[in-house]
């Protein structure tokens, strides 16, 4: 099975590199990587067109991630898509250990849960742990769903699965809004246990307190409403 693995990017220029050769060197052999740069003035556009061997999308305003990835998965050819992020928090090497139960035939959607492994986990903001934790429990009060990381980066799809669904969050608010509409479609949804490279707001860090009441908003939004 083809694996599509979509990176969205804004303003990455120290670690695009890096994140697209270790994106390479994972191992799954039949693989397309997707890149979508968010409009990034850093640098970060320059860095791509070195890049011949993988498919980038610019866009012509910055729109945030939700939209990155909107554009991405319209692309991908795959049989499976998942996303993976620009900076350094998640390891590529992991990738086969997310897709694994749809491999195997168990799974339609596979998150890799930050808080279910014994594998590494950078030690960094205590506030954005309970954040994430309170942002997970009440999704999962509204979706039925016991998951333990609903704001992982790692989310495997069954590609046609993410083609069906209409992505209307721009940025941040994907996370819960593609949760609530996951749990309301009789998919088997699994988790699996990831390492975690966390980094700070001085390494680059982006989402901010704002995006944890945005995230609040799309769990009611829709679970409630949509």
């Amino acid at each position: 099975m083809k694996l599509s693995i979509i990176i969205p990017c804004y303003n990455e220029k120290n670690t695009i590199e890096e994140i697209i050769n270790s994106v390479k060197n994972c191992p799954v052999i039949d693989k397309e990587i997707i890149v979508v740069d968010d409009f990034s003035t850093d640098g970060t556009r320059e860095l791509l067109n070195k890049f011949e061997d993988i498919r980038i999308s610019f866009h012509n305003k910055n729109l945030g991630k939700g939209a990155a990835l909107r554009t991405g998965f319209q692309l991908a050819t795959g049989d499976i898509c998942i996303v993976q992020d620009a900076d350094l928090e998640y390891d590529p090497q992991e990738l086969p250990i997310v897709i694994s139960p749809i491999l195997e035939g168990k799974a339609d959607v596979v998150f890799g849960s930050r808080f279910l492994s014994g594998r590494p986990h950078r030690v960094v903001y205590f506030w954005h742990s309970v954040g994430n934790g309170v942002l997970t429990l009440l999704s999962n009060f509204f979706t039925d769903l016991n998951l333990t990381d609903m704001e992982t980066c790692y989310k495997a799809f069954r590609t046609e699965i993410i083609k069906s669904i209409k992505i209307r969050e721009n940025r941040f608010g994907f996370e819960p809004e593609i949760t609530a509409k996951i749990s309301k479609m009789n998919l088997r949804i699994y988790e699996v246990g990831i390492s975690y490279y966390g980094r700070t707001y001085a390494e680059g860090k982006k989402i901010g307190w704002k995006d944890g009441f945005r995230a609040i908003y799309c769990i009611l939004k829709y679970n409630l409403f949509r």
